[in-house]
């Protein structure tokens, strides 16, 4: 009896330590997440808070953390910026129709290649992803003077067409790794039901597929909204700058009276961030179900 109890008893005793240490491992990498979080947040807090701030409270030595007085006008004095609706506009439409592209061409060529058995398949995928170790800025004098000879140059056509030719090596392999997921039992199921394949991907495929539908348009979106070199050398009228470059254009420009403009700056780099935080997080859930799942298969 007492033999019986003293194991039981050692039994509790490592379960409870097991507990505590799983617990003090898990509160640790906690601990570190938040810290890390906080760390990065830091530029934005002090955008944010710099956006409130009077416009000579912003250049102060030693800086001053909080505002004297919290500028909400600063906010609304951004659209007396009169180039400031146009570059919202310019970039909604780069943005949205870029995106289209993206999804919608980068499905169907991750579906070919986690579905379809065509001679070349592999050295083809392999060719795909071997662009994706290919720096912007090697293209970035080719893919100009071929819109030059276009004749694309300062239009939105070399910032949108593009990407409704196979939407990028990364968002190809994000489909076509999530797909492979996906048994084909539902495929020859669906066949057999008399489905050819663009129904099998429409209606059996699609709907399974929200969650890397949702990550590559989160990503895409994200980086065509923050687009700014290749815009940048495309275009030369100020109406047709994107907010990334108007920005830029703005903090440079030169006030008629010489008055420092820092305190809108600020305000218009708060107001292009803020959409991108709120995408996000309405996301979110999804955005991690298409990188967890994507990655399941090789």
């Amino acid at each position: 009896m007492s033999a019986s109890f003293a194991e039981n008893r050692l039994g509790t005793i490592r379960n409870r330590h097991a507990w505590y240490n799983w617990f003090a491992s898990r509160a640790g990498l906690h601990t570190i997440a938040i810290l890390l979080s906080i760390t990065l947040m830091i530029p934005f807090g002090w955008t944010l808070i710099s956006s409130l701030k009077p416009v000579e409270e912003i250049r102060l030595l030693p800086p001053q953390l909080w505002p004297s007085e919290l500028k909400w006008s600063n906010y609304p004095a951004v659209f007396n910026v009169k180039l400031f609706p146009f570059w919202v506009r310019n970039t909604t439409i780069v943005a949205v129709l870029a995106t289209i592209g993206t999804v919608f061409t980068a499905m169907f060529a991750g579906y070919a290649f986690a579905r379809f058995r065509f001679p070349g398949r592999a050295p083809m995928f392999a060719l795909t992803l071997s662009t994706m170790m290919l720096p912007d800025a090697v293209t970035l004098i080719p893919r100009y003077l071929l819109y030059y000879q276009l004749g694309w140059l300062d239009t939105f056509y070399p910032l949108i067409v593009p990407f409704f030719f196979g939407g990028g090596a990364f968002y190809i392999f994000l489909f076509r790794q999530f797909f492979m997921t996906i048994p084909l039992d539902m495929d020859e199921a669906a066949k057999i039901d008399g489905a050819n394949q663009l129904q099998i991907l429409l209606f059996v495929v699609l709907p399974l597929a929200l969650p890397v539908l949702a990550t590559v348009g989160i990503i895409a979106f994200i980086a065509h909204y923050d687009s700014f070199i290749f815009p940048l050398i495309i275009l030369n009228t100020r109406e047709l700058f994107t907010l990334a470059i108007g920005i830029r254009f703005f903090s440079i420009l030169p006030t008629q009276d010489a008055a420092p403009q820092d305190h809108i700056l600020l305000a218009m780099s708060v107001m292009m961030t803020t959409p991108m935080i709120v995408l996000f997080f309405l996301g979110q859930r999804y955005f991690v179900r298409g990188v967890v799942m994507s990655g399941i298969k090789g």
